[in-house]
């Protein structure tokens, strides 16, 4: 029910908004407890998503099999575990500072949330980009207490527009079936070749955001490769799904995505590490 992988793409960013925010390595206890805020959030925002749309993937083919529409898990438990998942974030949040606590109220809500967009709105893909790009900001919180720099907000906007992009992507694998169950998407609205339109332009306004990073940053060579190698993989992702053929979208979404996160982690990083140590 809880998909690796998928926390795997903001996890990295969570990472790099408490190094950024820590111009370094932040405190030990601050980088377990932003971990166990990001397994709490994301774990109640999996569950709760699947527990809200358990009726349309016993419907949808690619779905169906999922562990609530399977019979592998009931209601009852997948809410329990939402509900114990919330209190962990809510609590790693008070062991962290005031106002990573004041705050943790707007990005729960947020993610919860996000499970209904799809039943009103086309722009789901954009508030999930959202929920997403609530953690590096939350991470640089966590660290400094305060957004008292551009560099968190223009990072958290980087992730939104990647994750509406990619998610747009995805969601074309599911454009017949929501025309059927009444679901809105961008693939849905516009077609799916005007949808990966879209994505691309929502990408590539990722690329201009992070340009915007290594300036306002101060990052060096090292920051300058992972954006251009970020780019790169963006290119590469856009060139193995066509209108016509997505058969590769898997490749496209799940392994592209997660070189992307970790890369980028990787190279700032590594960027703030040895300019700090020279």
């Amino acid at each position: 029910m809880i998909k690796i992988e998928h926390t795997l793409f903001a996890l990295p960013f969570a990472f790099l908004g408490a190094v950024l925010g820590a111009r370094g390595l932040p405190g030990k206890r601050e980088i377990a407890w932003i971990i166990i805020a990001m397994i709490g959030a994301r774990s109640a925002a999996m569950a709760f998503n699947r527990l809200v749309d358990r009726k349309y993937d016993a419907q949808n083919p690619r779905t169906r099999m999922r562990a609530l529409p399977a019979g592998l898990l009931s209601a009852k438990f997948v809410a329990a575990f939402t509900f114990i998942s919330a209190i962990l974030f809510f609590f790693s949040a008070y062991m962290l500072n005031r106002m990573t606590l004041l705050l943790a109220p707007i990005a729960l809500g947020s993610v919860l949330f996000y499970s209904y967009t799809k039943r009103f709105t086309a722009l789901s893909h954009l508030v999930l980009g959202w929920c997403l790009s609530i953690a590096p900001t939350g991470a640089w919180i966590a660290v400094r207490g305060a957004i008292d720099s551009p560099v968190p907000v223009l990072l958290s906007l980087a992730v939104m527009l990647w994750t509406a992009g990619f998610d747009i992507i995805y969601a074309c694998q599911d454009h017949s079936f929501d025309i059927q169950a009444g679901l809105n998407s961008i693939p849905k609205t516009f077609g799916i070749a005007h949808a990966l339109s879209i994505s691309r332009a929502l990408h590539a306004a990722m690329f201009g955001t992070l340009i915007c990073i290594y300036f306002l940053a101060d990052l060096h060579w090292i920051g300058l490769l992972g954006i251009i190698t970020t780019a790169a993989l963006l290119v590469y992702q856009h060139k193995l799904v066509r209108a016509d053929d997505l058969s590769r979208l898997d490749m496209a979404f799940f392994t592209t995505n997660a070189y992307v996160s970790v890369i980028l982690f990787s190279t700032i990083a590594a960027d703030i590490f040895l300019i700090k140590s020279s």
